[in-house]
């Protein structure tokens, strides 16, 4: 069996002000033609296919057409999962509808996830598609109260999969998870904030191949077994130097699994560009392209008059400018940590310090963390 492995999407993505749905469908327009090329027996897409819960016209438009595409005219079966930012109800609004025609949908988590068969010359491979769930939905759910984290969520839901499964059937799972030991980007979205939100690799022991959602780097673990594919494109400075890919994989006759990267090339690139203002002005070297998205980061040790505006004439995306001197507390500036690099427990300890001149305890660090972990949860669950 052949098929291709992405996620995180995240359709309706906005960087620096910046709508990425066109650069978006300029990568899809790529893994058509890969899934026509390749001859694909399947597309599994690991969650966060929309960057948000409600998502803007145009993202549901563009995955209604690529879907169309896949499905309709070239006859390619998709399992799709929801992930953390997908509203698991209108992701899979009218799954058994779509499912005889070949898109299988995984939004609101079941307590006995159903597996979609796939037949190849060597016999049957089960996909079992498990979208992402917090962990007091699946306590809830499976009803046992000792489920307190993501670790014992998945570990209970993928026993669940494990009593319904035939013995020695080849098996793919496509989840939505952060596996403990991976490394994570500045664009993704923490899953919990007081830190239980990793999935120990030993928990998907028993499948032969893991396609796994959620982190934005390209990474295996466990040998081939367990591979995230990285995100459709760099939504991120800090992933300025990560290739973004799609993973085909092909399956043998004992389910082992070869897997090759497929680059795609994107619209514009997201690129880092370092100097003072004078070298900038110069332009971009050869083999880089002026229409790229950039931040700038100027290192004259002297004010720059209008650098965004004077530099927004050689790079016309230029999005964001650091000014090194600045960073590092030069005459009148206070150095600092960058907010932008922080996450929501960091920002509100700073604030809370910053205001009151006392640190927050380990108690009111949970507090916060149970607070955010909620109000989260509620707003990707406001349709329900």
């Amino acid at each position: 069996m052949r098929f291709i492995h992405t996620a995180d999407w995240h359709l309706g993505r906005i960087l620096h002000q910046v709508h990425l749905t066109q650069d978006q469908a300029h990568v899809l327009d790529q893994l058509e033609a890969l899934a026509r090329e390749s001859r694909a027996d399947a597309l599994l897409i690991a969650g966060d296919v929309y960057d948000r819960a409600v998502p803007p016209p145009d993202a549901v438009g563009l995955l209604d057409d690529f879907l169309s595409r896949m499905v309709l005219g070239l006859k390619v079966p998709v399992v799709l999962i929801a992930g953390n930012h997908d509203s698991p109800e209108r992701l899979g609004f009218g799954a058994r509808l779509h499912a005889a025609g070949g898109l299988h949908l995984a939004g609101r988590l079941s307590a006995d996830p159903p597996a979609v068969e796939f037949h190849d010359r060597f016999g049957p491979v089960l996909v079992h598609a498990l979208p992402y769930a917090e962990p007091a939905f699946v306590r809830e759910r499976l009803d046992r109260d000792t489920i307190c984290d993501h670790d014992s969520a998945m570990s209970a839901l993928l026993d669940r999969v494990r009593e319904s499964r035939p013995s020695g059937a080849r098996s793919i799972l496509v989840t939505h998870a952060f596996v403990a030991g991976g490394e994570e980007c500045e664009s993704e979205r923490h899953l919990t904030v007081g830190g239980t939100g990793t999935v120990g690799p030993g928990r998907f022991e028993g499948f032969h191949y893991v396609a796994l959602g959620h982190l934005h780097r390209a990474q295996a673990m466990s040998g081939n077994r367990l591979q995230y594919s990285g995100s459709l494109l760099k939504y991120s400075f800090s992933e300025a130097n990560q290739p973004k890919s799609v993973h085909v994989v092909e399956m043998d006759a004992r389910g082992d699994c070869a897997v090759e990267r497929v680059a795609l090339t994107p619209r514009r690139d997201v690129r880092c560009i370092r100097g003072t203002m004078k070298e900038l002005l110069a332009g971009p070297a050869s083999g880089e392209s002026r229409e790229d998205y950039i931040t700038a980061v100027l290192t004259d040790p002297e004010p720059v008059l209008d650098a965004m505006g004077k530099l927004s004439a050689v790079y016309p995306n230029l999005l964001h400018i650091d000014r090194t001197y600045l960073a590092s507390g030069g005459e009148n500036c206070r150095p600092g940590a960058d907010h932008r690099r922080l996450g929501d427990a960091e920002l509100f300890s700073a604030f809370f310090s910053q205001v009151t001149g006392e640190e927050l305890t380990g108690e009111e660090k949970k507090s916060f963390a149970g607070i955010v972990d909620t109000l989260r949860q509620r707003e990707r669950e406001a349709d329900r």
